[in-house]
């Protein structure tokens, strides 16, 4: 995962680094400990030390914010990113939104509208001053990660400096080729999903994709060996059946379909 510094978190909150240490000493957030025993904060940190700001200033007391930040950091799911979170509040206290569920922390009267994207936004120099230092693409691509969905713009270009610093890595060709296929850009989407290709990990899904992207372009038959080549590398990708099915339906291969139908309606049943 990224770490950020002490300075870097308070460049990013607008803060001074003597107050971002005291809310890490105050248990708003537990950040890791780098070399020399340094704060290391990770983003998911800087978006709760940020809420903690907003709701400290409202007036919350210290302890509810705590306990309403540790709901936060339990309650959702495990390894989930914060970036598509919400802090938010109304007359019945902070309400936290992600997705569609909307849930309360912690019960409190304020008014407060919290978004991650000016976090990611904060961060975005930072990490392009760190690419120029060489910073390798296992760190750049997990920024990117966190950044999807609060700020795409910036997820891309953080993929495409892990990227620069290793063409070849998968995850960063996967996750750019999806952002791309997203943004419509199905010529990049291809050229990305063909290069995810060559890492066994990651095989099942970039064929999986290229397919959806060939698919998408009207080119049928390579489309159709794009998902053969997901379900050589994960028999049980039942996307890919399911795919196949339509697919091969649609073409008038009607027992092809079937069989790829059947095998799809076994896997999601379990």
């Amino acid at each position: 995962m990224w770490a950020y510094r002490t300075r870097d978190a308070a460049r990013i909150l607008g803060l001074p680094e003597a107050r971002v240490r005291r809310l890490a000493r105050a248990g708003f957030v537990a950040p890791r400990r780098g070399p020399r025993n340094a704060l290391a904060f990770s983003f998911q940190d800087l978006v709760l030390l940020r809420a903690a700001v907003g709701l400290l200033r409202a007036r919350v007391p210290a302890r509810r914010v705590r306990r309403a930040l540790a709901a936060i950091a339990r309650e959702l799911p495990e390894g989930r990113s914060l970036a598509a979170v919400r802090v938010t509040a109304d007359a019945g206290g902070v309400v936290v939104r992600e997705g569609g569920a909307a849930w309360r922390p912690e019960s409190g009267q304020l008014v407060l509208d919290f978004d991650v994207r000016d976090v990611a936004r904060a961060v975005a120099p930072l990490v392009r001053a760190a690419a120029r230092r060489g910073a390798p693409a296992d760190a750049l691509h997990a920024w990117g990660s966190d950044l999807e969905e609060a700020a795409p713009a910036q997820a891309r270009e953080a993929y495409r400096r892990a990227l620069a610093a290793d063409p070849d890595h998968p995850g960063a060709n996967l996750d750019l080729g999806r952002l791309l296929h997203e943004a419509g850009d199905l010529d990049g989407a291809e050229v990305h999903y063909r290069r995810a290709l060559a890492a066994p990990a990651q095989r099942a899904t970039a064929a999986f994709n290229l397919g959806v992207v060939l698919e998408d372009r009207g080119a049928s038959d390579e489309a159709l060996l794009a998902y053969a080549r997901a379900l050589e590398a994960d028999p049980a990708l039942a996307d890919a059946h399911y795919n196949l099915a339509r697919l091969l339906e649609r073409l008038g291969r009607r027992r092809e379909a079937l069989r790829h139908l059947a095998t799809y309606r076994r896997l999601t049943r379990r």
